[in-house]
């Protein structure tokens, strides 16, 4: 569905109206893509110490709008955190974020992005607040340094009759979606993976073929993130990709929420031993 459509300029309308409610919600399977941009301010608000990193949604028109910003947080035992908003004063300001993008091993393979409620662990509130996971990222591990692309297996909760995302409120990690990947308990899990780039003898190089052209620069970080259908065709659901040095194509579309597809994004620029 081209991007002037109603159901898409309904969209932007929801954006402007409840940013903070559209950030989790999976983008309507009549929309074709959800196009975005995500930059990166290599100056940040720490003094130069940590990037902020912005994903707007772009309109046919060209406008432009900010519907969510990160930035990686200090960490005592090494692991690559980000506090994720819809609002830039309230990353600046320690302020309410909207979720999380927690780093799970020093390897830095292993990642899982939480909304706003409160770790179940450390508090006694009502099991209502207690924090959601809303998605996964697993790299295959690679400490040997192979050269060749990189393999990612994504899950999310999956998604019911009545178009609402499976709640995961894990209480403990063995309950977490990738405790329950690892010991093949998926239920109302989706697993989607990433598309296997094609060697092309030419460039010398892995290469994949991005939807309207909208990545334009070679980079390990270039990826798309695919669907098996039941018909064995593969649904692109995310592609991501560099423009320029400090810009990226950012689009998806259902079952996927900007939440999650910056989320899994922001895993990309985390480099470690682990998976390079």
């Amino acid at each position: 569905m081209k991007s002037g459509t109603p159901a898409l300029s309904s969209l932007f309308e929801m954006i402007k109206e409840n940013l903070k409610q559209f950030v989790y919600y999976p983008i309507p399977q009549t929309i074709e893509y959800m196009k975005c941009r995500l930059t990166r301010d290599k100056k940040g608000m720490q003094k130069g110490l940590f990037p902020i990193y912005y994903l707007h949604a772009e309109r046919e028109d060209g406008k432009k709008f900010l519907i969510l910003a990160a930035e990686k947080c200090r960490n005592k035992i090494g692991t690559s955190n980000y506090l994720i908003s819809t609002d830039i004063i309230d990353l600046s300001l320690d302020g309410e974020s909207s979720g999380k993008l927690r780093g799970n091993n020093l390897l830095g393979t292993e990642f899982t992005i939480f909304d706003n409620g409160v770790n179940p662990i450390r508090t006694s509130t009502d099991p209502e607040h207690h924090r959601r996971e809303m998605a996964a990222i697993i790299y295959e591990t690679n400490i040997f340094g192979f050269k060749g692309p990189r393999k990612i297996t994504v899950l999310i909760p999956d998604i019911d009759n009545e178009h609402q995302r499976i709640e995961v409120q894990p209480r403990n990690e063995q309950e977490s979606l990738i405790e329950r990947w690892k010991r093949n308990d998926m239920k109302n899990i989706l697993e989607l993976h990433n598309k296997t780039p094609i060697w092309n003898e030419d460039s010398k190089s892995y290469i994949l073929k991005f939807i309207d052209n909208r990545v334009t620069e070679a980079s390990i970080k270039n990826f798309q993130i695919i669907r098996n259908c039941d018909d064995k065709t593969e649904d692109i659901v995310m592609q991501f990709g560099r423009v320029s040095d400090d810009m990226f194509t950012c689009d998806f579309r259902y079952p996927l929420c900007a939440m999650q597809a910056f989320g899994i994004a922001l895993s990309s620029f985390n480099s470690r031993l682990g998976r390079e």
